[in-house]
């Protein structure tokens, strides 16, 4: 457990804290005008290692090599200047600090740290932290890398599970869920969506999907990884045979088909390690989710009730009225595919650098 202090006169600016890893959705921007809930778990921290926020500077201005130093392969519209390393927390989780009201950036609902550090240290005055609310934005806390230092603390740290434990007693990621939404005359408003953490969390995988590719058609499993990426797949990769086929593998599943080319395998909470097989001779490409939406791959929830007569049992689902469902089918973050894309090493190659170029310029490519 680890309590942050102000580097510059080492008062405490939050409650004892264990690290976690960052979540995928962390730089995801969702939807217009939209309420997304808190980004970490209260007590917990995770370690942003890429830079975030102003001041910017565009792609031609990047010197040769500088952005494959920092482990960017592919064009990119601008690259962030400021310090990377910055510790993500709950916003409930700040002590000793206050707005800087001049900071407000150019958000419309709230705050979106465009203007840099918009919290202080009430003890000495010092720009410590970055807090983030504003409309389509996960609500968070950044402490500058530079600006805080970390100090261990008596506590009880929550152990990090083994894979079979997280297997059995992990929460499973709804695949929908109630958007709020600002900006109403009648106040706040809802509606029924694709959840954002599934978006995301698809974007990042269907990049490694298309690096896993080698450009052949892919073949996910039936059912919700269907659903997820199989339309996209088909629309950014050529049609055709053979095909290289995607499985579900993980902790408590039977030993991955040693005739399967990709791995579906989840992601540790807590270390952000992927799981691997027991075989470390598998040739196979290891595709990363979080661990939530693995679960839901791997034990989908039942779409449709199950018919009973007389008395209903206890276990039964009722048979009215059917849950809501999204008016729209099911698509990846673009951003997200695309922030994971120019970071990974293969997109150097022609074919997949085609594919990028084609996101990139055209909105309404693929993806639909």
């Amino acid at each position: 457990m680890f309590v942050f202090v102000c580097a510059g006169c080492g008062a405490e600016l939050t409650t004892p804290l264990s690290e976690v890893a960052l979540p995928i959705h962390t730089h995801q921007s969702y939807g217009n005008g939209v309420q997304l809930p808190v980004l970490m778990s209260a007590g917990t921290f995770a370690v942003d290692p890429e830079p975030w926020g102003g001041p910017w500077r565009m792609w031609d201005e990047i010197e040769p090599g500088e952005a494959e130093a920092r482990g960017i392969h592919a064009p990119v519209h601008a690259l962030s200047d400021a310090t990377p390393g910055a510790v993500v927390i709950a916003p409930g989780d700040v002590r000793g600090t206050r707005l800087i009201p001049e900071k407000r950036g150019d958000s419309c609902c709230g705050l979106d740290g465009a203007d840099g550090p918009n919290m202080a240290c009430e003890t000495c005055d010092s720009p410590v932290a970055t807090r983030i609310d504003d409309c389509s934005l996960w609500q968070a806390v950044r402490l500058g890398s530079d600006a805080v230092h970390r100090v261990p603390v008596d506590g009880t740290h929550p152990g990090s599970l083994s894979w079979t434990e997280l297997a059995e007693t992990g929460e499973a990621t709804p695949l929908f869920e109630s958007i709020a939404t600002w900006g109403s005359r009648l106040g706040t408003s809802h509606y029924w969506s694709w959840s954002p953490r599934w978006e995301a969390a698809a974007g990042h995988a269907l990049a490694h999907l298309l690096v896993a590719s080698q450009g052949q058609p892919v073949k996910v499993p039936d059912g919700v990884a269907t659903d997820v990426f199989q339309r996209a797949l088909d629309a950014l990769l050529p049609a055709g045979a053979p095909k290289r086929r995607a499985v579900l593998a993980g902790p408590d599943l039977p030993s991955p088909d040693t005739e399967a080319d990709i791995l579906l395998v989840p992601i540790h909470p807590r270390t952000g390690r992927t799981w691997t097989p027991e075989d470390s001779t598998a040739s196979a490409y290891l595709v990363p989710l979080p661990l939530g939406v693995w679960l839901t791959l791997v034990s989908p929830p039942p779409y449709l009730p199950v018919p009973a007569s007389g008395r209903m049992p206890r276990d039964e689902l009722r048979d009215d009225p059917l849950p809501l469902l999204p008016h729209w089918p099911f698509q990846a973050d673009r951003r997200t595919l695309e922030h994971t894309l120019v970071r990974l090493p293969a997109v150097r190659r022609p074919w997949l650098r085609t594919i990028l170029e084609n996101l990139t310029h055209d909105a309404s490519a693929a993806l639909v």
